[in-house]
């Protein structure tokens, strides 16, 4: 809820953060991918077009934004046991094809390049799925992206 509310999403009761974000799916689409292991949920992953979180195509410390339609992985998330067994590597490429099934012209992204803390996922993450430094004001907050090409290949480069 952080970028379609931004600081408010810290201020409110959880519990008022749950049910917008409930109120959401409930509307569709779909604001994100869950993955499980058998019935238990072990991670989330925001992905959605980048229209629909406002704080974020606000946040100036990013730096300008692409004007075009484009789909944002704007959070993760995974449960403690489950990191660092390749999660948040699944779920990245189940946006990427979400994101390129919905018609997406590209995926951005708003890692940290060091700071695992970040629910943002790690830039690492984003390169090795072939996600590029496109701009950002800071060197360890880059925005990514991935370009797709009409008919859902990725261009290359």
């Amino acid at each position: 809820m952080y970028w379609r509310i931004g600081g408010a999403y810290r201020e409110r009761p959880k519990e008022e953060n749950r049910e917008d974000l409930r109120s959401i799916v409930q509307r569709g689409p779909p604001p994100g991918l869950l993955a499980f292991d058998g019935d238990m949920a072990v991670g989330w992953c925001q992905v959605t077009p980048r229209r629909a979180l406002p704080y974020l195509d606000g946040f100036t410390r990013l730096g300008p934004l692409d004007p075009r339609p484009v789909w944002s992985v704007s959070c993760f998330f995974v449960r403690r046991g489950y990191r660092k067994r390749g999660v948040s590597r699944a779920l990245l490429a189940a946006a990427i094809s979400f994101a390129r099934e919905a018609g997406a012209p590209a995926i951005e992204a708003y890692p940290s390049t060091k700071d695992q803390s970040w629910y943002t996922g790690l830039a690492s993450t984003f390169a090795r799925a072939g996600f590029r430094t496109v701009g950002g004001l800071r060197a360890d907050r880059p925005i990514m992206r991935r370009e797709f090409r009409a008919g859902g290949r990725r261009i290359s480069g």
